[in-house]
């Protein structure tokens, strides 16, 4: 797997994206199916949200480029991008590379 150095602006997208407990949540049962794909029915059923609210959550996810689209047949189903998941932790560990090492000043 190559690992893609993500921008500021894509690192926000991405933070933006995660900043919702449903969003969150779509995330975690995508990454629970085994077999990859899991479409917006099952992931309204997880929830017990209306349909339309999940597929704006979904879109959300789509346009941060943290999940994909796969059509099958009339349905729309849904995966994980790890790649860019990946990309993501590790541009993240680099934000905070090097803060530990200054001393933290108290607050009077």
């Amino acid at each position: 797997m190559t690992m893609n150095p993500m921008h500021d602006d894509d690192i926000a997208n991405v933070m933006r994206a995660l900043g919702h407990p449903v969003r969150l949540n779509i995330l975690r049962i995508l990454a629970a199916q085994r077999a990859g794909d899991c479409c917006c029915t099952d992931v309204t059923q997880n929830l017990s949200l209306a349909q339309s609210t999940v597929s704006q959550h979904i879109k959300v996810l789509l346009d941060a480029g943290l999940v994909e689209r796969h059509p099958k047949g009339t349905r729309n189903c849904y995966s994980l991008r790890a790649d860019r998941l990946a990309d993501f932790g590790i541009a993240c560990s680099g934000l905070f590379t090097g803060l530990t090492d200054h001393p933290v000043k108290e607050l009077a």
